[in-house]
């Protein structure tokens, strides 16, 4: 259960990667217009925004490797990062589409119930 979690874990990690690749460097090519739906005008006029908006998916990517190296002292790590990606993946089905949610919170949601439910409690084997 706990190699799951943490494979699911590092399967966030890597979609997060993905994010900050497309929204840092490929917004406004024709794979970032595919990608979101966006017209060349909006793409060029929102780049920054969109940079900035990569700049910290690539923190939560950062942060799930930190806690992933980190062997099993990277747990509440772990679960920090994930907890972040799951409110961020909520927000963000909320109010721009529910699609984001799936995407993004649903296998964050995952990996943090597998972390719980792998976490060996003091005092048991």
């Amino acid at each position: 259960m706990k190699k799951l979690a943490n494979a699911l874990t590092g399967f966030v990690a890597l979609e997060h990667i993905f994010f900050l690749v497309l929204e840092m460097f490929l917004w406004t090519t024709p794979t970032g217009l595919r990608t979101f739906g966006l017209t060349p005008e909006f793409a060029a006029q929102s780049a920054g925004l969109a940079a900035n908006q990569g700049l910290y998916n690539g923190f939560l990517a950062a942060g799930l490797i930190w806690g992933l190296i980190q062997k099993d002292r990277g747990h509440a790590t772990k679960i920090f990062f994930l907890s972040c990606v799951i409110v961020a993946g909520a927000f963000g089905g909320l109010t721009v589409k529910p699609s984001i949610f799936y995407i993004q919170g649903a296998p964050a949601m995952l990996a943090f119930a597998l972390l719980l439910v792998s976490r060996r409690r003091p005092g048991r084997t």
